[in-house]
Formats: structure tokens, sequence, C-alpha cells
């Protein structure tokens, strides 16, 4: 099977739960990418505001279907898509993605969480999902990287508790596990990105730093692994891969979310089960 990851790293990402690909975008794809999403207004006019119970928001806007656009073509192009179909054994389609907005010195903390604690609500019966975070800018620890527990992926799923605006990790799993196991500061530089089980605990601290901290999320579900009931993010849709070079050719043409229906997070009539949902998604 193709893909972008040799046999050591496929043996890390199953220990360890997540492996990180260097380089995986050039810089001119990603600052197409970072032009497009900063200049993308329905993007900004989606994005809503998660409080982290210390006074900081971190924005967030998620769409369920990749579209043609420069999102699109990074959600569908072949290293992506191939890689994740290295990692899951077999066909994979576009669960959602999302643009995490964490603002330089307002940007807030995520909760350590695990992403299938949220998306077992939604009719899935195992865990074979992936999510892959793009780092559009830096991440560091002073601006608030992904942290991940090595491992933790081994522990199955956690229950989930909504807690304010954030759904985490049982606290006291959390803490038992975080005395057995490495916490890892997935630093990065733009176009790098890291792949991590949907059962890997992560979470991220606040951006203290007077630099952003922007990240595209693309999570993949197993064709194989289609939910037994509707949800808001869609049952299995067949995937149309594309070239590797359609990202730089449809960033130079100015393409962004074209094709791309975000998500109406702001909507208070939801029910609380969905509401929680909905407040997944942020690393």
């Amino acid at each position: 099977m193709n893909g972008v990851f040799d046999s050591e790293e496929l043996t890390r990402y199953f220990e360890d739960g997540y492996v990180i690909k260097r380089g995986l975008f050039s810089a001119e794809e990603i600052s197409l990418l970072g032009a497009a999403a900063h200049g993308d207004h329905a993007l900004d006019q989606a994005a809503v505001a998660r409080d982290d119970g210390a006074g900081n928001k971190v924005r967030l806007s998620l769409w369920n279907h990749p579209g043609d656009g420069i999102y699109g073509m990074l959600a569908r192009c072949r290293r992506m898509v191939d890689s994740v179909e290295q990692l899951l054994g077999g066909e994979v389609y576009h669960y959602h993605s999302k643009m995490i907005l964490k603002d330089a010195r307002t940007g807030g903390a995520w909760a350590w969480h695990q992403d299938y604690g949220y998306w077992y609500q939604n009719g899935l019966l195992f865990p074979d999902l992936c999510s892959v975070m793009i780092a559009v800018d830096a991440a560091t620890k002073e601006n608030g990287c992904l942290e991940v527990l090595k491992g933790s992926h081994r522990m199955g799923r956690i229950n989930h508790v909504l807690s304010g605006d954030q759904a985490g990790a049982d606290l006291e799993r959390v803490t038992e596990a975080e005395k057995r196991l490495e916490k890892i500061y997935c630093e990065m530089a733009p176009g790098d990105t890291v792949f991590f089980h949907a059962n890997t605990l992560h979470c991220s601290g606040p951006n203290r730093s007077e630099n952003p901290r922007w990240a595209m999320i693309c999570c993949y579900n197993s064709a194989a692994n289609d939910p037994y009931k509707e949800s808001h993010h869609p049952g299995y849709t067949p995937l149309e891969k594309v070239d590797d070079s359609e990202v730089l050719r449809v960033g130079q043409a100015g393409g962004d979310s074209r094709g791309v229906e975000f998500a109406n997070l702001k909507d208070k009539d939801l029910s609380a089960r969905t509401l929680a949902e909905s407040r997944e998604s942020g690393s």
C-alpha cells in the first residue's frame, strides 16, 4: 500500500499512538494555505470560541466534506490519504476537517481528551479513525502546541464529561496515565504533520506567546467502520483522491473554501449530546 511511512514509522505509530512527519507540505504550499485561511471571511464567520475555563478562548471552524479549494486538496491529496490508509489498513473516507485558530496571547487551552471519546457517540463501533494535524504556523510549547501521552491509545476509550465549553477525559484516569506514560510536546514547523490514533490522549496549553498557532486537522474514518446511525458527521462517502501537485495548483489559483459548507456550531437549538460532540474537535 502506498504512503509516506517506512516500516520504522509504522511501528512507532502502532506502539506510540502517533507519528510526526516532518515537511510533509512545502513552505510554498503552507504559505498558500495560511494566506487562504487568514483571508477567508466564511471561515472566520463560521468560527466559534470555546472557553478553556481560565478566561482564554480558542476558536475553530469545522466542515464535513473537503471541497475543491486548497483545504480540500490537502485533505484529498495522495500523500495524506494513502498514508492514513497505510495506518488504518484499507480504504478511508473524509470524516471532517477543522481549522484551529489559537490566536496570539489570547488562545486558550484544550483539555485532555480522545477523539473517539466523542466520536463513539456518533455510531462508530470501532476506533478505526485517524486525525492529521497540519501545522500552518510554527507550533511550540509557548504557543500551545499539541501534547500527547505516548502509548495512551492502548488504554481504550475513556469516559468523557462536559465541563463548561469543553468535554474532557475522566481526570482520575488521565492523572494516573500521566504517572506512567511519557508526555510528548509535538513542536512542529509549518508544513510538519502529526498523525494520531483516535484513542490517543491529547491536549494543548494556552498561547502565551506573541505568535498565533493555527493548524488544520483532517480526520478520516475507515470505510469498513461506517457508522450505524446518522450524526452531524458523514457516513461513508467515497473520497476522490487527487495528485499531490493539486495542492500547489489550486492554492496558486486562489482556491480556499470552494465547495466547503461550514458546520453551524453556533446553533443554540442543538441537543446537549450533539453540542457536547460539536465541542470535540480541538487540539
